[in-house]
This record gives C-alpha cells, sequence and structure tokens, in this order.
C-alpha cells in the first residue's frame, strides 16, 4: 500500500493540481524569459567560446612552455614545471589534446567566475554575522543537493550545451571560496586591528591592506579547493553537452572502452595534479611569508 493511499482522494487530487501548476508556471516562466536568460549568459559563453578557440589555435610547444612557466612561477618548484611539461607531451601524444584544451578552458572560466564572485560574498559576510547566517545555508545547500536536481530546470530553460554545464560547476565548485575568504578574513587577530586603527586606516584601508593580505593563504586554499572541485564536474558536465575530456569518459562507460575511459581519466587526475600541486605551493609561499612579516 502507498503512502498516499492513506490521504483522502481530495487530498491526492490537490497534490496533482499543485505539481500541475508548478510545470505549467515553469512552463510559462522558460518561455517568456528564456531568451533573456539566454542572452544574460550570452557575454560568458563567448568568453568561454573564445578562450577554447585561442587554446586550440596556440601551437602546442607554446602552451606547454606556458604551462611550465606558470607551474614554476607558482611553486618555485622545476620539478613540479618538468611534471606539468611532461603531462601535456604526454596528452599530446595520446591524442587528447583538443579535450584537453577544452577543459581547461571551461575549468579556467569557472575558476575565474568563482574568484570574482565568490570572494566579494566572502569580505561580505565576514563584515556581517546576520548575512553570514543568511549565506551559509545557502552554501550547504549548494554542496549537498544532488547535481541532477539543479541541472534539470537549468538545462530545461538554456538547453544543452556550454552554459548549463558552465553553471552547473559554478554551483557545485564555488562553495570553498566563498567560506574560506570569510574564515580567513575572521582570523585575522584583533591586535592587529587594533594597531591599524591607532595609525588611523579607514575601513577600506584595513580591509584591502591587512585583512585580504593577512588572509590569501586561507584564500588561496579556497581556490584550490574550488578548482578540485570544478575538475570533478567535468564528467558530469558531459552529459549535458560540454566537450573536454569527460566525453570520452561518458563514452567508454556506455560502450565498456575500458583503456579509452582510463586514458582520459588519467588526464583528469593530471591536471586535478598540476592545479592542486602548484596552488598549494603558492599558498605555502604565501604563509611564509606571512609568518616572516610577522617576525619583523
Amino acid at each position: 500500500m502507498s503512502i498516499l493511499d492513506e490521504f483522502p482522494a481530495m487530498g491526492r487530487q490537490d497534490l496533482r493540481d499543485l505539481k500541475k501548476g508548478i510545470d505549467g508556471s515553469f512552463r510559462e516562466f522558460s518561455r517568456g524569459y528564456g531568451e533573456a536568460i539566454e542572452n544574460f549568459f550570452d557575454p560568458v559563453l563567448r568568453a568561454l567560446v573564445w578562450f577554447e578557440k585561442l587554446l586550440l589555435a596556440t601551437p602546442w610547444p607554446l602552451i606547454i612552455l606556458i604551462v611550465a612557466g606558470l607551474a614554476y612561477l607558482g611553486s618555485r618548484s622545476w620539478k613540479l614545471a618538468l611534471g606539468a611539461a611532461v603531462s601535456f607531451i604526454l596528452i599530446g601524444y595520446f591524442g587528447m589534446w583538443e579535450d584537453t584544451m577544452s577543459t581547461v578552458a571551461l575549468i579556467s572560466v569557472a575558476t575565474i567566475l568563482c574568484i570574482v564572485i565568490g570572494i566579494p560574498i566572502g569580505i561580505m559576510m565576514s563584515r556581517s554575522n546576520r548575512l553570514q547566517a543568511m549565506i551559509t545555508p545557502i552554501l550547504d545547500v549548494m554542496q549537498t543537493i544532488p547535481i541532477f536536481v539543479y541541472l534539470l530546470p537549468v538545462v530545461m530553460l538554456l538547453g544543452i550545451g556550454k552554459v548549463p554545464g558552465l553553471i552547473a560547476v559554478l554551483v557545485y565548485a564555488m562553495p570553498p571560496v566563498v567560506r574560506l575568504t570569510n574564515l580567513g578574513i575572521r582570523l585575522v587577530d584583533a591586535e592587529i586591528l587594533e594597531a591599524a586603527d591607532a595609525f588611523g586606516a579607514n575601513p577600506r584601508q584595513k580591509l584591502f591592506d591587512v585583512q585580504i593580505p593577512l588572509a590569501l593563504p586561507n584564500i588561496f586554499a579556497g581556490v584550490n579547493q574550488t578548482i578540485m572541485m570544478a575538475l570533478a564536474m567535468v564528467v558530469i558536465a558531459s552529459m549535458i553537452g560540454v566537450k573536454g575530456l569527460g566525453n570520452p569518459v561518458l563514452q567508454s562507460i556506455q560502450n565498456q572502452y575500458l583503456t579509452l575511459g582510463l586514458m582520459n581519466g588519467m588526464a583528469i587526475v593530471a591536471l586535478a595534479i598540476i592545479f592542486d600541486r602548484v596552488s598549494q605551493q603558492y599558498g605555502k609561499r604565501l604563509q611564509k611569508h606571512r609568518e616572516g612579516g610577522h617576525g619583523v
């Protein structure tokens, strides 16, 4: 016996009417505002497509030199830079270059958007306990709700393609940078803020010259986690038409191509390790710099 059988027939009819009303309202909303929503996200789509085309058009030796250079600048480790270069050479050798460039473009744009949106939200949360209490449950929902629950209305509004995949990545990957930005600013020593007040610093100067610099290790830890969570969404994004390394993995699952899935999965792992090690090393360097400044 179903639990619905315990309710009167009128109650079941009311429930069906409610479902039909919600579905009808959403259809009307998508028909009336779907085009406006697409136009709103059009600049993001253009930026993503432009960056992907730029990566694909750039000669592979130059891409590898840039990757190795950025890895060295972030980590100050020639071993890590060499490992990043070798990883990209192997990715190209095994025929995964184009998919990797598409994935790098998606992760890069998603990370930049998470930083641009998430850090200001974290700063606002750190300055207001009431705002923190309001936003924290939203972040909890973003991290715990099943991906396909919020992916369904996005796909119904915007269709299959890059923008729904990007939105899915943003929803899943943004909470860490927001939380750790808020935490990092709140952990700044009260005595340091009192000293800034004694020197006549205004709120803006305290924020940009004291709190944010001291909170940078925590902020970069949030960026690191955001990148990792964005990479974890690569395969899910491929299910709604986003090009990248997730597509071959999805094909391998559907057609039992073990080698194809393992190779592209290892390429995703290589990207994750490179991003993770570089951002971690950069965060540690910031932490040492801060400790050195305190020592002075």
